[in-house]
């Protein structure tokens, strides 16, 4: 790899440009030899005041980021942002591609400190979606009834297609508003609802924010595990709710956690971890092409586009995966070799969890109960139903669970 650049200075610009910045930020600017930025930021520094050389980040962005940094290996350099470099900012990028070992920030008030102002939001208490270089679908994970949220446009396009997102999912009456050119001189705002909005197009630079209201048709989606079997497209190949909101419990998911979702079905294990944390991850692992693509389709609809979907039998197609810090198995416990497999892949501390309806696959949990401790119990779920005139239950069939935490000393 290149040398590094010991210090990068990175600055926070917002609309209002050259002088809206603190001297603080603009002496860094008078002094930096090389000026990396996008064409716009570029283009809000006045060349007397800045004349050191200018250079735009190429695309795609982050691999070029280490290269970019050691070409100008012990010149000033000075990195522009939009807004506050350390939100959804490049300054992350910086950090994680390498290339420079420490950043010097100047930070600028983001979009969002912008936008909660002129509407009033608490900044605390509003929920904030970037689709800068993300799914659209993204976005669905977060809609609520009565939420608000702020969205990082990816440029003057995303209202549009947020608001056909709105209109097709349940969510027409959602009132949208675009703020643009926030803090500059072109500050303007357009406001409408999705099941109407009118402008295809937008200034590039704004933020959206949202007050989401659900159609009183559309199917309601809560916060925990445990959805609705309706939300999922699915083959009868499915964790079901209730069973599903255990299953869940036993994994006890926390942020930033990876989950293998081992004979995926409908994904709804993995999904459902997903959506507890945006910075849970998820990789489910199914044979069949067919309920591969159904799985991704779920994790499209349910706002967690980011499940990774392996399409191979298991346990071959686990070689080479990242390691878990928990493995669902909801299928294919006979498969010779699975359980051991996924039991030397956990970490110590790492969680399992398999659920199986079959007495061979029954016997095989309760030999690694014996061996492994944990838990092993039964789900049963009845269902009310009509019987003639009358009600009476229908019992699903019983689901047995092992679920186990890996121990230090466990092989």
């Amino acid at each position: 790899m290149n040398a590094a650049i010991s210090v990068v200075s990175v600055v926070g610009i917002g609309a209002d440009g050259w002088d809206g910045l603190p001297e603080s930020s603009r002496r860094v600017l008078r002094a930096a030899e090389v000026l990396i930025g996008a064409p716009r930021q570029l283009d809000l520094l006045p060349a007397a005041d800045c004349p050191g050389e200018r250079i735009t980040w190429p695309s795609p962005l982050r691999p070029a980021v280490p290269g970019l940094l050691a070409a100008h290996e012990g010149r000033a350099t000075a990195v522009l942002a939009s807004g506050d470099p350390s939100f959804h900012g490049i300054a992350r990028t910086l950090t994680e591609a390498g290339g420079a070992r420490d950043l010097d920030i100047h930070p600028h008030p983001s979009s969002v400190s912008y936008a909660c102002a002129r509407l009033g939001w608490p900044l605390e208490a509003t929920e904030t979606v970037s689709l800068v270089a993300r799914p659209l679908a993204a976005l669905s994970g977060a809609l609520h009834d009565g939420r608000r949220l702020l969205v990082l446009s990816e440029g003057a396009g995303t209202a549009a297609r947020v608001a056909e997102l709105l209109r097709t999912t349940g969510w027409g009456g959602t009132r949208i508003r675009v703020l643009e050119q926030l803090g500059g001189p072109a500050e303007r705002l357009l406001d409408g609802t999705a099941a109407d909005w009118p402008h295809e197009r937008t200034d590039a630079l704004n933020v959206l924010a949202l007050d989401c209201v659900r159609d009183p048709d559309a199917l309601r989606l809560g916060a925990v595990p445990g959805l609705p079997d309706e939300a999922y497209e699915h083959d009868g190949q499915l964790t079901k709710r209730y069973v599903r909101a255990a299953t869940l419990a036993a994994l006890a998911p926390a942020p930033g956690e990876l989950l293998w979702d081992v004979g995926g079905g409908s994904g709804s294990i993995g999904v459902e971890w997903m959506r507890t944390h945006r910075s849970c991850r998820a990789i489910a692992v199914e044979r069949s092409p067919e309920r591969a693509a159904r799985i991704a389709r779920n994790a499209d609809t349910l706002g967690v586009p980011g499940l990774r979907v392996v399409t191979a039998a298991a346990p071959a197609g686990l070689a080479g995966l990242e390691t878990p810090d928990a493995i669902f198995i909801g299928g294919g416990l006979t498969a010779p070799g699975l359980l051991d497999t996924c039991w030397e892949a956990l970490p110590p501390g790492g969680r399992l969890v398999a659920n199986t309806v079959t007495l061979e696959s029954e016997a095989l949990l309760a030999d690694r109960y014996r061996r492994h401790g944990g838990e092993l119990v039964r789900l049963a779920v009845s269902t009310a139903v009509p019987v003639g005139g009358f009600t009476g239950w229908r019992q699903a069939m019983p689901v047995t669970q092992w679920s186990v935490t890996k121990g230090s000393t466990d092989s």
